[in-house]
């Protein structure tokens, strides 16, 4: 199985594999991106079933990256010949197509090309055609490609298909993580910070108009620029651990995230589970995953977000009945239920791909 260690893939894996299990799978688990950083590795430590390969390799989205990349593709090759895997497991885009001889599975987290269109609302420059070429390549040779949200799968289609097998599997995470406490008047939010899909910004530009306080945790570097987006009028605390996150989420009245592009949303589902009241993008993916248990607003639209947030601020009734909502929903998203939809899948591919 690959991961890389920016963002929510990181996240994914590591609930994948504990939810697992030593009884279910062995992984060997390769990493690529960034080097894993002290909390991560102490996630991993933690893992009973897994063996660790490290790198930090850059991943297809950074900036130039096909020399990398293909260096990459050797030094899985090298850990495929060492560890003997029955099956793949990718959560990169670009090596689907490599000589495994086994059965591929490549997850479809998000894409450039449908970050592109939905955060731009244009194609995708003329420069990122190399990455169009080797991302159609990679998830065309796939046995199967899935992706967390219906949403998903269809852009991926889209953009890079056809594909030989598709199926969505919703992300989880682990229920006993979060938790439900009385509730603070202040607004929360998180995420990749320096993404502008996330688009935190909208929430700083409104902030100064709330009654309450607007907190922000995540990462505002970016992790192949460099540059740190500047966050006036919330109160940033920066990259929080686990504990800290579901902290701040049991006591937030309020989880808002107004993305412009959200594959799936761990940040909200960690929301929902807490029991905040949730302010999420209208866009297809939300929707699909939270129905009528999130309020929505349109990501361009900082007025729609304000007149929403001091609508929820002044009606403890209408942020209970979300709360509760969100609640009933976030249970459906757990982690043991994902490990069983993927093994599902594991076993499926196993008796059914033909790899001669």
């Amino acid at each position: 199985m690959t991961a890389d260690t920016i963002g929510g893939v990181w996240t994914y894996t590591i609930e994948l594999v504990r939810a697992l299990g030593p009884e279910r799978a062995e992984v060997a688990l390769a990493t690529m991106g960034a080097p894993i950083s002290v909390t991560q590795r102490e996630e991993f430590k933690s893992l009973a079933n897994a063996t660790l390969f490290e790198s930090s390799f850059k991943l297809e989205w950074m900036d130039n990256p096909w020399k990398e990349v293909d260096a990459a593709a050797n030094w899985l090759m090298q850990i495929k010949e060492e560890f003997k895997p029955d099956l793949i497991h990718l959560n990169n885009l670009v090596h689907g197509h490599l000589n495994w001889r086994k059965p591929v599975i490549l997850v479809v987290h998000s894409c450039v090309q449908s970050w592109w269109q939905n955060v731009k609302k244009e194609k995708a420059p003329d420069y990122w055609q190399e990455y169009q070429k080797r991302v159609t390549l990679s998830l065309q040779a796939a046995h199967l490609v899935v992706a967390p949200t219906l949403a998903m799968l269809e852009e991926a289609e889209t953009f890079y298909g056809p594909f030989q097998n598709h199926l969505v599997v919703h992300n989880g995470r682990d229920l006993n993580l979060f938790r439900y406490q009385p509730k603070e008047p202040f607004i929360f939010s998180m995420g990749r910070v320096w993404d502008e899909a996330k688009n935190i910004k909208l929430l700083t530009e409104i902030a100064p108009q709330l009654s309450w306080p607007v907190i922000v945790a995540g990462d505002a570097k970016h992790p192949s620029t460099g540059e740190i987006l500047d966050l006036p009028n919330v109160k940033f605390v920066g990259y929080l651990g686990q504990s800290e996150i579901a902290d701040y989420l049991s006591r937030a009245s309020i989880f808002a995230l107004p993305a412009k592009y959200e594959p799936f949303g761990l940040s909200a589902l960690e929301a929902g589970l807490s029991g905040c009241a949730l302010i999420l993008g209208d866009i297809p993916s939300q929707k699909e995953i939270w129905q009528h248990a999130a309020t929505y607003v349109n990501p361009e639209d900082a007025d729609q977000l304000l007149a929403t947030l001091n609508k929820l601020i002044s009606d403890e009734f209408i942020r209970n009945i979300f709360s509760f909502r969100a609640i009933k929903v976030g249970l459906q998203f757990s982690a043991k239920q994902m490990a069983f939809d993927y093994e599902q899948v594991y076993q499926q591919l196993l008796e059914e791909v033909d790899i001669n």
